[in-house]
């Protein structure tokens, strides 16, 4: 699994982050097995110090090295969207090509300006802005990996980690 930090990418392999993992599916944590919980950290959806065996003495090696590896993740918005509005130029690909937007407003897709603070994206001022950020497709509970406004956008200006 890929994820993307700036300008930096990670990757995050479960079977890696399981090698460093107890391996005893105590049944301790809410995944029950240590494979389930290698897979849900790589996700970003526990942390290292969920793992109760983890927090034992004789892991503490194992524990900072998860807890590195995986910080940047945990660290990201829920989304992981990251809009530069210096590198904006106001172009409205991200309204227009936005599922959300489209559907919580359909004349954005004819590239009409958003009204509704339904919508993800807005263009305010000759500048686009996440004005709902919860509304978007990869917010949890969905984490879709939606990646449309970043691949439309053409002045690289929003970056998926």
């Amino acid at each position: 699994m890929y994820n993307y930090y700036g300008d930096k990418t990670v990757k995050l392999n479960p079977m890696e982050l399981y090698n460093l993992l107890p391996k005893t599916n105590c049944r301790l944590c809410e995944p029950k097995t240590c494979m389930a919980f290698a897979t849900k950290l790589a996700l970003g959806d526990i942390a290292p110090n969920d793992c109760p065996p983890l927090l034992e003495p004789g892991f503490e090696k194992n524990l900072d090295k998860l807890t590195e590896m995986v910080a940047p993740l945990l660290s990201a918005e829920a989304t992981g969207i990251k809009l530069d509005e210096d590198k904006c130029t106001g172009c409205n690909n991200c309204v227009v090509v936005c599922p959300v937007d489209v559907a919580m407003e359909p004349p954005t897709s004819e590239g009409k300006a958003a009204m509704s603070t339904d919508t993800v994206f807005r263009v305010e001022n000759g500048i686009s802005k996440i004005i709902n950020l919860e509304k978007c497709r990869r917010f949890p509970p969905d984490r879709l990996n939606c990646r449309v406004c970043e691949q439309y956008c053409c002045t690289d200006a929003i970056e998926i980690w």
